[in-house]
């Protein structure tokens, strides 16, 4: 039995060693063709983005790739790949995580998993590897504590119905930001994709008592004084904090009654001119390295909970524990037909009350 036991426990050893042996050099040969393409061209991957220009300065140095980028939209990215096909001029792109499955519906993606797959959470990635999020956002609060006015300062959606400040969420018409605003919101109150009902009666109540903005939040409009509490991404509400002339004034954080999980995932074209650039990019986008440059740039990695990250690095984000009550979409066809139902409901409940 010992023997069998022992050749067994070889026998398993040598096929770990062996997948390992195998996926290393699945990753030499990748990387010899990416060097021999040359170059990797993204859209909607600028360098003041989530740091992209990390990675991409990385990419140059480690593998000789000349990089652009052109900067666009989520549906402007997955237009471009569909009109050029074959002319493509793009070989990467980084979208909002709804129109992953958008962009393979229309057939213009190829799948690639990188080595730390597993490490990527079930709900944030495709089966067959057309799409993974490399970084979420999660609907947070920015509070400028000097105007609060004695207040606390609000670490709940229940907080925001009894305050005394204004409340500012942007334009859910138009900023993916506000829509989600609003399902973060009926997240916290027992709503979910369906069911907007209970976020959208939080925010009718604030507009009834004149407390709702619907501007955008911005660093601009938070240097003026016009915004008291905002809904955010948290990487936007960090990368704001961080550029404030004062930005121990303000505080991030995600409430904690419950919140919106998303993000944004890399989609490599179809007809890349440069597809084993594309996917070394996305391999290095989701190795050590790539995680922490956009860690780096506000973003929080996919594989947070697996990532060890310097300490600098790790105060540029919130701590883990704040994400214990955030929920991802779990039907994304029901929000894409309730968020498109939503500005019609928004004007009907919410705008009303302000006019």
């Amino acid at each position: 039995m010992k023997h069998l036991l022992l050749a067994s426990l070889l026998g398993s050893a040598i096929a770990l060693s062996t997948s390992a042996m195998a996926a290393d050099t699945d990753l030499k040969t990748l990387e010899a063709a990416a060097k021999a393409e040359g170059a990797v061209n993204s859209v909607g991957m600028p360098d003041d983005w989530a740091n992209w220009k990390g990675t991409w300065t990385d990419l140059t140095a480690k593998y000789g790739l000349v990089h652009m980028d052109t900067d666009m939209s989520s549906a402007q990215e997955v237009a471009k790949f569909d009109a050029e096909k074959d002319n493509a001029s793009a070989d990467i792109g980084d979208v909002g995580a709804a129109f992953g499955p958008i962009a393979v519906a229309k057939g213009v993606t190829q799948p690639y998993k990188p080595s730390t797959w597993a490490q990527v959470p079930e709900w944030a990635k495709d089966k067959d590897g057309h799409w993974a999020l490399a970084y979420t956002g999660t609907i947070a609060f920015i509070v400028n504590k000097k105007l609060l006015h004695g207040s606390d300062v609000p670490t709940k959606w229940a907080d925001l119905k009894n305050g005394k400040y204004k409340v500012t969420i942007g334009d859910v018409s138009t900023a993916a930001q506000a829509a989600n605003g609003v399902l973060a919101a009926a997240i916290s109150m027992k709503g979910d994709e369906t069911n907007l009902a209970p976020g959208l009666q939080l925010f009718t109540e604030l507009a009834k008592q004149k407390r709702l903005g619907i501007n955008n939040p911005s660093i601009q409009s938070m240097e003026k004084g016009e915004v008291e509490v905002g809904v955010v991404w948290d990487f936007n509400g960090l990368s704001y904090k961080a550029k404030m002339s004062n930005p121990d004034d303000y505080v991030v954080l995600i409430p904690s009654d419950g919140s919106v999980i998303s993000g944004y995932t890399t989609i490599i074209n179809k007809y890349a001119k440069h597809p084993n650039a594309a996917k070394l990019a996305r391999e290095y986008i989701f190795s050590d390295a790539g995680q922490i440059n956009l860690a780096k740039g506000n973003a929080r990695p996919i594989r947070a909970e697996h990532l060890t990250l310097p300490p600098d690095v790790q105060a540029k984000l919130l701590p883990n524990e704040q994400y214990k009550n955030v929920t991802p979409i779990k039907d994304a066809a029901a929000w894409e037909q309730t968020s498109k139902a939503l500005p019609q409901l928004w004007n009907e409940q919410v705008i009303v009350e302000m006019q």
